[in-house]
C-alpha cells in the first residue's frame, strides 16, 4: 500500500470520515476529539512547576492552590466536550455560481439540548480555498442556526463541499474540542462568461453560432395568455391595471428571432473553454433580452425556450460539457 492510501486509511479510521455523509449528521461522543491548546499546555506546565515547588518546600497552601486550579482545568475538558456532543448537521441549498465567483454553502446546525452551545467555530479543511474565516457563534437552547462556508471557484462543473471542522475552546481556552464531517452537498459552477466578444447577433443569420427563425418584436401582433416565463416588459400592464386578466403582447417582424446557439457554428480553431465562455455569455444576453433561445452541443440539444428553468438547463449543459459527471 502506497503512502497516500495508507494516510487516507489512517484518516478514515482515526476521524471516522470516509467521504460525503447523508444528512442529518449526528455528532456523537465517538466523533468528538479533545486535546489541550497551546495555552492549555503552558497552563499544565505552570501547574507542574507549582506542584514541584509545593513538594520541595512542603507548602500546604501550595498543594491546595495547585489542585484547585488543576480541578478547574479538568472540569473544562468536560464542558468543552459537552459543548459539541449531541449537535446535528444538515446541509442547506448551494446556489449555482459562475466560475470565479465564490461558492456559498449553507450549513444548518441544530441544538436539541436544553443548554446553549457557545463559542463554536466552523471552518473548511481547505484553508487555502476558504475566502474568509467565519466568526465564532453561539446556538441557543432548542434552536438552530445557519452558517455559511465560502469557497473560491477555479473550474466549471460540480464543486463538492470539502470536509468541515466544527470546534470549540469554551469555556477557558485551555481545551480544544473538535469534530470532522463532510455533508453530502455540492455546488454547480457555470463557465465564466466571455468578457469581450461579439454581441448576440439577433435578427440575422451568421456563422458566429446562431441560427434563427422569424418571430420578431417589431410590430404588435396581438395578445395571448400570460405565461410565468414571459418577460415583464411584454405584459399588457394597461389591461392588468383595469382589472382584466394577464395578457402578453406578441410581435411580428424581423427585429428579433428565436435563436439556436450552435456549437458547430462557432469560429474554427476556437478552443473548448473559449466556446463555452462565448455560449455562456450569449445565453445570459438572450435571457436578459427575453428572446427564446436554444442550445446545440455535440451529443445534446435543448430546443428554444425562455425563463429561469430554461436558462439553468442551458448553463448546466455548458458547465458539465465534457466532464465525467455530465
Amino acid at each position: 500500500m502506497d503512502l497516500p492510501a495508507l494516510r487516507a486509511a489512517l484518516h478514515r479510521w482515526l476521524f471516522r470520515v470516509s467521504g460525503p455523509e447523508p444528512a442529518p449528521i449526528q455528532l456523537g461522543q465517538r466523533r468528538i476529539f479533545v486535546l489541550p491548546t497551546r495555552f492549555g499546555l503552558a497552563f499544565a506546565l505552570t501547574l507542574l512547576v507549582m506542584l514541584l515547588a509545593s513538594i520541595n518546600y512542603t507548602l500546604s497552601l501550595g498543594f491546595a492552590l495547585t489542585f484547585l486550579i488543576g480541578s478547574v482545568a479538568w472540569v473544562s475538558i468536560h464542558h468543552a466536550f459537552r459543548n459539541l456532543v449531541g449537535l446535528s448537521v444538515t446541509p442547506g441549498k448551494a446556489e449555482a455560481v459562475f466560475c470565479g465567483s465564490p461558492a456559498r454553502f449553507g450549513i444548518i446546525l441544530n441544538n436539541p439540548a436544553l443548554r446553549p452551545r457557545q463559542g463554536l467555530h466552523l471552518a473548511s479543511s481547505r484553508a487555502s480555498e476558504a475566502l474568509h474565516s467565519a466568526a465564532p457563534f453561539d446556538i441557543e437552547a432548542c434552536s438552530s442556526t445557519v452558517q455559511d462556508i465560502h469557497l473560491a471557484t477555479h473550474h466549471r462543473g460540480w464543486l463538492p463541499l470539502p470536509r468541515l471542522t466544527l470546534e470549540t475552546r469554551y469555556p477557558l481556552g485551555l481545551i480544544r474540542a473538535w469534530s470532522l464531517f463532510q455533508p453530502d452537498v455540492r455546488c454547480l459552477v457555470y463557465p465564466t462568461p466571455e468578457a469581450d466578444g461579439p454581441p448576440l447577433p439577433v435578427g440575422r443569420d451568421t456563422d458566429s453560432g446562431l441560427g434563427g427563425r422569424g418571430s420578431g418584436q417589431d410590430d404588435f401582433a396581438g395578445l395571448r395568455h400570460h405565461q410565468p416565463a414571459d418577460s415583464p416588459r411584454h405584459v399588457a400592464w394597461k389591461a392588468v391595471a383595469r382589472g382584466g386578466p394577464w395578457r402578453t403582447k406578441e410581435f411580428d417582424g424581423a427585429g428579433a428571432r428565436d435563436v439556436q446557439l450552435d456549437w458547430k457554428r462557432m469560429p474554427a480553431g476556437m478552443g473548448i473553454e473559449a466556446r463555452l465562455a462565448r455560449l455562456t455569455r450569449w445565453v445570459m444576453e438572450a435571457d436578459r433580452a427575453g428572446i427564446d433561445f436554444g442550445l446545440s452541443l455535440p451529443g445534446a440539444e435543448i430546443p428554444p425556450g425562455r425563463g429561469q428553468a430554461h436558462r439553468h438547463a442551458c448553463l448546466t449543459r455548458l458547465a458539465l460539457f465534457g466532464l465525467h459527471d455530465d
